[in-house]
């Protein structure tokens, strides 16, 4: 986690979690004068619009007074949805057997995005099974990840 990302999340994730849910992870993205922020957060009960507009008013209510973002910014608050981005080891372990798509800081093998069944963690290891082998990639390694949703096909059932 960036040191930008790392702030904003320790001011972002007592708000969420004040309000009742869980601060799934953000998105900080810097685009010269104009900055774009996602909050994905998280619920047992799922995420309405209203649940993300509520936690937007108040993040945005700490921000005016914390200043943390330079210039003009758009911010976004949602649910992480069925293609659910992965930032932890704790969320890599939660959606093991899930199919995910990773795409790495730098090169392995000569590739950076990868696809395949997520195995399961070890250490600060992601395992992923790709064509019958499996990829250890470390987290910090990982520049994105992301739940790959299975869909059943409607005539027989099969993905």
């Amino acid at each position: 986690m960036a040191i930008k990302d790392a702030a904003l999340h320790a001011m972002i994730e007592p708000v969420v979690t004040a309000m009742g849910f869980e601060l799934w992870g953000i998105d900080f993205q810097s685009q010269g004068r104009h900055s774009r922020l996602v909050i994905y957060i998280d619920h047992e009960n799922g995420v309405s619009v209203d649940d993300c507009a509520d936690i937007s008013r108040q993040v945005s209510a700490v921000f005016d007074v914390e200043d943390p973002i330079r210039g003009e910014y758009r911010l976004e608050v949602s649910s992480p949805g069925m293609d659910r981005p992965l930032y932890t080891l704790d969320q890599f372990t939660r959606y093991r057997g899930h199919d995910v798509a990773l795409k790495l800081r730098v090169p392995f093998e000569g590739r950076r995005k990868f696809q395949g069944l997520l195995a399961g963690v070890e250490g600060d290891e992601v395992l992923l099974q790709m064509d019958g082998e499996e990829y250890c990639f470390p987290i910090e390694s990982i520049d994105q990840a992301h739940v790959v949703p299975r869909f059943e096909d409607p005539v027989d059932g099969q993905p």
